[in-house]
């Protein structure tokens, strides 16, 4: 993957600092990146999320979910030692600890989280604040407004 040189994109923007960044750091990624554990990303509606993560083995005393501003940090760690008395034949099931960050949108929260079947499921929402949202702003005549200012 060649490496592209963002700086004339920053010269003509203000406030996508954060946005740069992430495109940077995305154009660096390798195919050498972490792939455990597997996960999916779904969007379930508008402004829904889903990250289901395959963690067969841990329980939920040995995953911690943290959110640190806008990322999520999955991290696993089985407190269980090696089984010396067993002579695996195949070993295909992973048990080694993992950490996962996940870059989060703004007005993104964590809504639940759940353990079944060796799944994480953790659900996300985009909750926008109120003055956030598009509003419709009435048109007046000019005259209704001089009147107005008139009768003050």
């Amino acid at each position: 993957m060649h490496h592209r040189d963002l700086t004339p994109l920053l010269r003509a923007t203000v406030g996508f600092d954060r946005m740069m960044n992430m495109l940077d750091t995305a154009g660096r990624i390798e195919s050498s990146a972490p792939s455990y554990p597997p996960y999916n990303i779904e969007k379930t509606d508008e402004n829904s999320y889903r990250i289901t993560m395959a963690v067969a083995g841990f329980s939920e005393e040995e995953l911690e979910i943290t959110v640190k501003e806008n990322s999520l940090h999955v991290g696993g760690n089985m407190g269980k030692t090696e089984d010396e008395t067993v002579t695996y034949l195949h070993r295909g099931i992973a048990t080694r600890s993992f950490q996962r960050s996940f870059d989060l949108a703004d007005h993104i929260k964590i809504t639940a989280a759940h353990l079944e079947n060796g799944l994480l499921t953790i659900e996300l929402a985009r909750e926008i604040p109120e003055a956030k949202k598009p509003r419709n702003i009435p048109i007046t005549k000019m005259a209704d407004r001089s009147a107005e200012l008139l009768d003050s």
